[in-house]
């Protein structure tokens, strides 16, 4: 493939980005390594983070988006992401569409919906 893959860089990419670049790692050796998420000053930072082992290189894709943004789900690329975008979707609110098995907010046993997403109060 002649796409070109910076070893050990945090890329940050737009939503409309994400499946094509996730597409174009997993293509390029890339195996799918960790995903988290932040509420960083009023705005959801998504990781995905990807390994290529033969080469010990990291690359990151993160997307900063708005708390009521729908994001494509990876998981029809990436089925072990299943896990990490329940994990996003329930505990920060992230709007993460189309997830292969959504446990719709079933993921966890907690009380308090989104605990570290954004709070209700919280102006936009």
């Amino acid at each position: 493939m002649d796409v070109k893959i910076p070893d050990n860089e945090l890329e940050v990419i737009t939503v409309s980005d994400l499946l094509k670049r996730v597409l174009e790692l997993k293509k390029s050796g890339f195996r799918f390594s960790q995903a988290n998420a932040a509420l960083i000053d009023g705005k959801l930072e998504l990781s995905y983070s990807f390994s290529d082992y033969e080469n010990y290189a990291l690359h990151t894709l993160r997307i900063v988006a708005d708390t009521g943004e729908e994001i494509p789900s990876i998981t029809q690329i990436i089925p072990a992401a299943v896990f990490y975008e329940n994990e996003m979707k329930e505990l920060f609110g992230a709007r993460i569409m189309l997830i292969d098995t959504d446990l719709n907010d079933r993921l966890y046993r907690i009380r308090q919906k989104t605990p570290f997403g954004k709070k209700e109060t919280e102006a936009e």
